[in-house]
């Protein structure tokens, strides 16, 4: 929030222009994991009960069935209410939002999971509209902080920018060829059959830069793949960079605004036209289609049956769910595969030391891949946000991060923190998905198509902005929805 104690400071639009450049060297190597994290609003918990439910089973009857009550599920649940069918929906966890969770934390709200929107996700512009919820704009850094051969050093915000955004372009080059159209990822599936094909590392690694300038581009790539730039497919990173206008602007204009309710509190203006009985702490063991009708039995036992059900967890979920008949191929590939990336982390912390609003970053293996400052407070210490890919940081322990984030800012001492652990969340698997060397053309169409009676809604598996944006859920909770209609 910029000057922000209160998140209702900056309403869209607000100053948008000069934060996207203020922000480039801001909002720069590895920020982007911030993307994928948001929390859950106090009240976000509300059920809506559906009317004229039947009883023919120990759960009731039902229109459609959706399993998920994150930004998939519920919009998915919306419009299959509005072509007048009755959802349920079934939540594993005791709270909205899935990977999405709005949360408070030193006075302030904030998000653990997804946290920011871009005037490039058109869906989710069109929701915010719908609904009337303005954005709040986060301040710029004054000084950031990147990686050397001899340590960490400040750096001018226009001088860390322009060097950033070099990179970028040679990590990018030949992406908006590729993506000639981004929300058809498949068009120029002539080119992808070699693109494909390259992690990140590869990508990095044909490149040849200098030693300096390797640690400033490699952070960023690391970060997304779970902290492994081998691990994850340069046509995900490429395709967002199309998605984005394949421009430094772009690219850096996707951070730094979020609704000024929460992302929970979206999630819940959508819940509330879907009019939906949402069965919260109802986590499903198994799914059975017998060509009629679905049937959805929870780990309690308890079994909901309907004609159409919309499976809206993670790609990485669905294997600890027992389908009968089993799976497609392609989507039991998916899911033994794995999507959602396993190690990430985020956290909050109340700091003393931080003299001005930092944005530092790290190179691929450190520790700490990002800090920002977001809330300066009047005693002088600041809120801030840390991302984190290593498997052995626990980021609800103080002692622990502040080692961490000493190494990249000295001074800093960490009052008190507030973090969630991603990678090791059983209800999703990991955090948000990035796809592996190979997925898109492997995976890309048959993963979105439904399975007899069930359809599948997942960011996971969007063809714009898939992993870690809500607009992906939007779009493929739209999609299921159609699709289940069509089935029921």
């Amino acid at each position: 929030m910029t000057a922000e104690n209160s998140p209702t400071a900056t309403e869209a639009g607000a100053g948008a222009g000069r934060a996207v450049v203020t922000r480039r060297s801001v909002l720069r190597t590895a920020g982007f994991a911030a993307l994928a994290f948001g929390a859950a609003a106090a009240g976000a918990n509300s059920a809506h009960a559906a009317s004229g439910t039947g009883s023919a089973e120990e759960g009731g009857a039902f229109d459609a069935i959706v399993i998920g009550a994150g930004f998939a599920g519920v919009t998915a649940a919306r419009e299959l209410r509005a072509q007048g069918l009755r959802p349920l929906i079934l939540e594993a966890r005791d709270r909205l939002g899935g990977r999405i969770w709005t949360d408070t934390f030193a006075g302030e709200q904030i998000e653990l999971g997804g946290a920011w929107v871009s005037e490039r996700h058109a869906l989710v512009q069109k929701e915010l509209q719908r609904y009337n919820i303005g954005l709040v704009t986060d301040p710029s850094a004054e000084v950031s902080i990147g990686p050397t051969t001899t340590g960490y050093r400040p750096f001018a915000p226009a001088e860390a920018g322009a060097r950033q955004s070099a990179l970028l372009g040679k990590l990018f080059a030949g992406a908006e060829e590729v993506f000639e159209r981004p929300y058809e990822p498949l068009y120029r599936k002539d080119l992808l059959a070699t693109y494909d094909r390259l992690s990140l590392r590869d990508r990095i690694n044909e490149l040849k830069l200098s030693a300096e300038d390797e640690l400033w581009i490699s952070g960023e790539p690391a970060a997304y793949s779970g902290g492994d730039s081998a691990l994850g497919a340069w046509t995900n990173l490429a395709q967002w960079w199309a998605l984005a206008g394949a421009s430094p602007e772009g690219w850096f204009g996707l951070m730094g605004r979020r609704p000024v309710t929460g992302m929970t509190g979206l999630l819940k203006a959508i819940l509330a036209d879907a009019g939906a009985d949402l069965r919260l702490n109802s986590p499903v063991a198994a799914i059975a289609d017998d060509g009629r009708r679905v049937r959805v039995t929870t780990r309690a036992g308890k079994t909901f049956s309907a004609p159409v059900a919309v499976v809206a967890v993670p790609v990485n979920m669905w294997k600890t769910i027992t389908f009968t008949p089993g799976l497609p191929a392609v989507h039991a590939a998916a899911t033994a595969q794995g999507v959602g990336i396993h190690n990430s982390k985020k956290f909050w912390m109340r700091v003393q030391g931080a003299t001005s609003r930092i944005a530092a970053s790290g190179p691929e293996g450190s520790i700490v891949s990002t800090l920002l400052s977001r809330t300066q407070f009047a005693n002088g210490e600041q809120l801030m946000i840390g991302f984190s890919a290593d498997p052995g940081l626990d980021v609800t322990n103080r002692a622990q991060v502040q080692q961490a984030v000493r190494q990249m800012v000295p001074g800093l001492t960490v009052v008190d923190i507030k973090g969630q652990d991603w990678g090791n969340d059983k209800w999703s698997g990991g955090s948000w998905g990035f796809r592996k060397p190979g997925q898109l053309t492997a995976q890309y169409p048959a993963i979105q198509q439904p399975f007899g009676k069930l359809s599948f809604a997942t960011d996971d598996i969007a063809n714009g902005w898939s992993g870690g944006f809500i607009d992906g859920a939007i779009e493929s909770g739209l999609r299921a929805a159609q699709q289940a209609v069509k089935s029921a």
